[in-house]
């Protein structure tokens, strides 16, 4: 099913399920507020599952009965950047097909992994019980607000209905467009330059600041458009002010908490995009950032 990006994608997903009698979806502890906020406002609860190096911990889904589903980002977890290790793969859907759950996959900058092949997508191991979310957000643009799901077939009906008929067709042009550049080979030309592009941004970052700021540690893969830049103990406020005095704008790691997941001591933290400044503006930007965590 084709929507207008993710975030719609997802509103379809929590909408359906609610309509379901699925009272509660399980999201990490870490993540985006909007996507918690889509799911609640369609009537869910969103209990956090902890995240730690090797993904999101799943001991939760077999304490609480009430849970018929669950958000991942399994390629690459936003923000804190770690893939979902294969044993809690396997786990996860295990457990979704023994209660009849869903999981649904946020493949979040899964076609930017910059050390290896991209990790394969989790609907792979079990298409009757994954819902794969995708969008050009990541890998074009996200104005194109142009995104996908891929679900199991009794599941359409219910999406239909979720939709309804405001929601029910997307931009044809920017579909049309997108296929004629799938086809052609266009994008997978794209993908492969951006590949490098955002790969040689993030050695630039790794390496300017363990050359000006050794005492800040680049956590999580070499994957995607973000790192996440660990600070001393109590460090993360003057960081982000120091940080908006000289004009970048970044994120505390403590603004993607779950309000229900209890703060982690040793947990500040700055996420930094690099993929968004210009080529003539990066370098600048680079050395704001290296000034900020210099006076650190």
């Amino acid at each position: 099913m084709v929507c207008s990006g993710f975030a719609q994608g997802l509103s379809l997903a929590a909408r359906s399920l609610r309509r379901d009698g699925v009272r509660a979806l399980a999201v990490e502890s870490y993540g985006i507020s909007p996507h918690r906020e889509l799911a609640t406002a369609a009537g869910l609860l969103i209990p956090p599952l902890p995240v730690d190096r090797h993904g999101a911990r799943l001991d939760l889904l077999e304490r609480r009965q009430d849970l018929g589903a669950v958000l991942l980002t399994p390629a690459h977890q936003f923000p804190i950047g770690v893939p979902l290790h294969p044993d809690r793969r396997a786990a996860v859907v295990d457990w979704a097909r023994d209660r009849g759950a869903l999981v649904l996959e946020d493949d979040y900058d899964g076609e930017f992994r910059y050390d290896r092949q991209p990790v394969g997508a989790l609907q792979g191991l079990d298409p009757e019980h994954v819902v794969y979310l995708g969008t050009a957000s990541k890998s074009l643009a996200p104005g194109l607000r142009l995104g996908w799901a891929v679900l199991p077939g009794r599941l359409l009906d219910g999406f239909l209905a979720a939709k309804g008929y405001a929601e029910r067709h997307p931009d044809s042009l920017s579909q049309l467009t997108l296929a004629e550049f799938i086809e052609s080979g266009a994008y997978d030309r794209h993908i492969r330059a951006m590949r490098l592009r955002y790969r040689r941004r993030r050695d630039q970052l790794v390496q300017a600041l363990a050359g000006r700021a050794p005492q800040v540690r680049v956590t999580g893969i070499a994957a995607g458009l973000h790192a996440v830049l660990r600070l001393p103990p109590g460090a993360e406020p003057r960081a982000l002010h120091g940080a908006t005095w000289l004009g970048l704008a970044v994120q505390g790691l403590e603004s993607f908490r779950h309000p229900e997941h209890p703060p982690e001591p040793g947990s500040d933290a700055l996420v930094v995009g690099y993929g968004t400044p210009p080529d003539h503006g990066f370098p600048t930007a680079l050395e704001a950032l290296c000034r900020t965590l210099e006076a650190l």
